[in-house]
């Protein structure tokens, strides 16, 4: 071994920087002595990880000099550290005997090698453990100038070595038992190191990946990404995390899918050396998360399909919002068919076995183009009406109730169809279909259960509007059966009448109300005009309508006051939700009272049937009106030059409710005067208050003398009805009092010469009405119920002869027995009068009246299509 200087202080630097390197390469074993030098090592070497230092002994034994790398491992200055015996500084006292006797062979001229366990001074490390270290020691002899004998030593710090393997075995166990792949990638971008993992995945052996590069694991495009990441990662040092990288791994044509994370490696100096490449296969969790963002994304389609769809009761518009939903969400193009007979308002939908049967394009959407769908066949318009062929997809689909798929034509748009049957309560209702242009991702199993599913809740919204407009048009037209047909007519009125069911100026469908109202015409030319509303809505709130309307026109023909029959009216409302229903409201009292015992307690409220209720009879000869109020909104007058008002008409409680008398109020309405009747769907509304709406109902009705038709449409027009969520009912009448000399009217005393003096009043006033033909019929009865008066009656007789539209004539007396008609036996001498005014008249009858009674026939004028009986035959007819 060649000897070291003993002066060669400055052959160490701690930085690596300030070395001097040597020209001629490393100093070979046979150089001279003199000339020897130490060899500065090039970057990156050993010498950056391991401590390694020298101090030479002097011939006295202690210190003669202290390298850098000496004060850097024991810490103590080259001042100090010079002229120190180091067996006395470093070695414990039990260690120094032996370490003298180690001293004294090294001086005399013998090498040595050994591990040391030292200790530094107390005064120079503060924790206990840094004082402790151990060292390996190679202790060369040497000779000073002056021929003494001296000794080199070369310091290695042990800790640094057992470091050193410590953290080399760690890595080791990291690269090459990790369960990722990890790569040691230098700065040329080659593979320098592979473990075991990555081999396997690529195939081969680790040390097979040397030299590789990323252009022989992934596609271009792919490995020119990574390749310009990792010369950032090197030039930088900034760090990747989660880079996704695809591609496919030998022997596979399965795309696979990469998590990798860069660094940046460096040496011991810090100078870069390379990148570490650690990847982790992610591909059944990319799959894993497309499946849970699929079922994500059909989540929350469904959501958006129950919050949107069936928000309408209409056919059409729930088709619609289905398409709304699925377009461009679900697929790119979209379309509803629906059967022509469902359409039509059939009660089940017709579907042919074979499934061709007609249906109607009602929904169409696309986000690519506005052109008709062409997926399945030719194009069919939107609102056509065709049919399948019988070995079509979608015939299939119709009539096996499943979905079909349905490839794209070649060069078309479409990539792929899928039909799928709307299917609600086990009934197929129409076709809707699904399809996605070419470059979207294709149907899977996945999306054809979405598919179904979607189909399915609009299938139920479709069938769920078809019930209830089924339904809504039942009770429309139970409804409108039971209000009076065509243009009512009355005596000494000009009559003009509207009826809205709800809704029907939106055109959106509601329910129909209990909205009615009435024309009836009384004997004596009196004429009854009725309005009404039961509360409550539908084909039950029709049905009660129905029932209180026919108990109204029965009551009136009974020639009730208005108030008994709004009573009586009170009675059938209360009777209708108890066992027995309306048929028992004409018991009296001690029924009503039985009924309420019988009802239970806590009775269902859909049950009870309330109304309200304005019912008027009308008198032209005397154009007086009596009116009373069940709980209705007040009629409104409008006097010839005055402004309109509301008549002050005390409003009861409604029908249904019992136990408070009705009162009257008569009015006597001027000649063209108007009346108006309503139901509260005219003034009220959710956004209307009924005081805003009563107001601007007065104050359209500027311009009684219009024609009526004309005030009702402007009523209509002026008033804010358009929001549609009640029915309307208006009756608007003009009066038009019968004229004086339409009227005949007699007082005859109580004695028999009065039915001759009857007939010569009756015989003068038909023939100054130019009514001639009517003559002889006419004295005949007037002399039957005057005599009728005599007989059985009270009081002094009063005739009277009335003409419009009909003759009717009236006999009054005091006597409050009404006559009852009977049959007589042929051998009986009389009874028979009441026969021959049945016979010879159109209809007659009889009335209590606040003074006794008033017996009445109706003659038809001549020349209308009524025939007149011969009187002379109607009285053989008797015999």
């Amino acid at each position: 071994m060649s000897e070291i200087p003993a002066k060669a202080t400055e052959s160490e630097d701690s930085t690596g920087g300030s070395r001097e390197e040597a020209a001629d390469g490393l100093v070979s074993g046979d150089a001279p002595s003199g000339d020897a030098m130490w060899q500065t090592a090039p970057p990156g070497s050993m010498y950056d990880y391991i401590k390694v230092a020298s101090f030479s002994i002097g011939p006295d034994g202690l210190v003669e000099q202290w390298s850098l790398r000496a004060e850097q491992i024991f810490g103590i200055p080259a001042e100090r550290a010079v002229g120190m015996d180091p067996i006395e500084a470093f070695l414990e006292p039990v260690r120094r005997e032996r370490g003298q006797r180690k001293m004294a062979e090294i001086l005399d001229g013998r090498e040595w090698t050994g591990v040391v366990p030292f200790r530094l001074p107390a005064d120079l490390a503060g924790d206990e453990r840094e004082r402790e270290g151990i060292a390996e020691v190679y202790v060369m002899p040497t000779r000073t100038e002056a021929g003494e004998k001296a000794a080199v030593c070369i310091v290695v710090d042990v800790r640094t070595l057992r470091r050193i393997e410590t953290d080399l075995a760690a890595s080791q166990a990291i690269f090459g038992q990790s369960p990722f792949g990890f790569l040691l990638i230098d700065p040329d971008l080659r593979v320098r190191r592979a473990n075991q993992r990555f081999a396997s995945l690529f195939g081969g052996t680790p040390d097979d990946h040397r030299g590789k590069g990323v252009h022989d694991y992934l596609p271009r495009g792919e490995a020119e990404r990574v390749a310009a990441t990792l010369r950032r990662v090197l030039e930088t040092g900034e760090s990747i995390t989660d880079m996704h990288v695809t591609g496919f791994v030998p022997g596979s044509d399965e795309r696979r899918h990469w998590s990798v994370n860069l660094y940046r490696v460096h040496s011991g100096s810090g100078r870069p050396i390379g990148i570490s490449w650690l990847g982790t296969d992610i591909t059944a969790r990319r799959a894993a998360a497309r499946e849970a963002a699929a079922a994500r994304r059909n989540l929350a389609l469904l959501n958006e399909a129950g919050a949107r769809i069936g928000n309408s009761l209409d056919l059409e518009t729930t088709a619609r919002e289905l398409l709304d939903v699925v377009v461009p969400g679900f697929c790119d193009l979209a379309t509803v068919d629906l059967y022509q007979g469902l359409l039509a308002g059939d009660e089940t939908p017709p579907g042919l076995a074979d499934g061709s049967a007609e249906v109607r394009r009602v929904a169409f959407a696309s986000a690519v183009s506005d052109g008709p769908f062409s997926g399945t066949g030719e194009p069919v318009k939107l609102g056509a009406v065709h049919h399948y062929p019988f070995n079509s997809a979608c015939a299939d689909a119709l009539r096996t109730a499943r979905p079909q798929a349905v490839p794209g034509e070649e060069g078309g748009l479409v990539q792929s169809t899928l039909a799928v049957p709307m299917v609600a309560h086990d009934t197929v209702v129409g076709l809707a279909q699904f399809a996605r242009t070419k470059g979207s991702e294709p149907f899977g199993d996945r999306d054809r259960d979405l598919a179904v599913e979607l189909a399915a809740r609009a299938a139920v919204c479709i069938d769920n509007a078809r019930l209830y407009r089924r339904e809504h048009e039942r009770a429309l037209i139970l409804q409108r059966s039971l209000l009076p047909p065509g243009d009512p007519e009355a005596s000494g009125l000009d009559i003009a009448c509207r009826y809205l069911p709800g809704n029907a100026a939106t055109g959106r469908p509601s329910e129909v109300g209990g909205d009615w109202f009435d024309v009836i015409e009384l004997p004596g030319h009196r004429t009854a005009l009725v309005v009404g509303d039961v509360m409550g809505r539908g084909l039950r709130a029709a049905v009660a309508m129905g029932e209180l309307r026919t108990a109204v026109r029965t009551l009136a023909q009974l020639d009730l006051e208005p108030a008994e029959v709004l009573s009586q009216l009170d009675e059938i409302a209360r009777g209708l939700g108890a066992p027995g229903g309306p048929s028992q409201a004409f018991a009296g009292g001690v029924q009503q009272a039985t009924r309420a015992a019988r009802r239970p307690r806590e009775a269902d409220l859909s049950e009870v049937y309330l109304a309200t209720c304005v019912y008027a009879v009308y008198d032209s000869v005397t154009r007086r009106c009596t009116f009373a109020n069940a709980g209705h909104l007040p009629p409104v007058l409008v006097e010839p030059g005055e402004t309109a008002l509301m008549l002050d008409v005390p409003p009861g409680m409604p029908l249904g409710v019992g136990g408070e008398p009705f009162e009257e109020v008569e009015v006597e309405l001027p000649e063209g005067a108007l009346l108006a009747l309503y139901t509260d769907g005219l003034v009220e509304s959710r956004d209307h208050p009924l005081d805003e709406g009563l107001q601007a109902f007065v104050g359209a009705l500027t311009d009684p003398s219009a024609p009526l038709e004309d005030v009702c449409d402007h009523v209509l027009n002026t008033l804010d009805t358009h929001h549609g969520e009640d029915d309307i009912a208006l009756l608007m009448a003009r009066v038009q009092g019968l004229p004086a000399d339409s009227v005949g009217d007699w007082t005859l005393p109580r004695e028999p010469r009065s039915v001759g003096r009857a007939r010569e009043y009756a015989r003068a006033q038909l023939l100054a009405w130019d009514m001639e033909p009517l003559v002889d019929t006419t004295e005949l009865l007037v002399s039957e119920l005057v005599t009728n008066a005599l007989r059985y009656g009270e009081g002094e007789i009063r005739l009277r002869l009335l003409l419009d539209r009909t003759l009717v004539c009236e006999v009054w007396d005091s006597g409050l027995v009404q006559p009852r008609r009977r049959r007589a036996r042929d051998t009986d001498e009389g009874g028979r009068g009441l026969q021959l005014v049945g016979l010879l008249s159109a209809a007659w009858g009889s009335r209590r009246t606040p003074r006794g009674k008033t017996v009445w026939f109706e003659l038809p004028l001549p020349g209308t299509d009524t025939v007149l009986t011969d009187p002379a035959e109607a009285l053989l007819s008797l015999f």
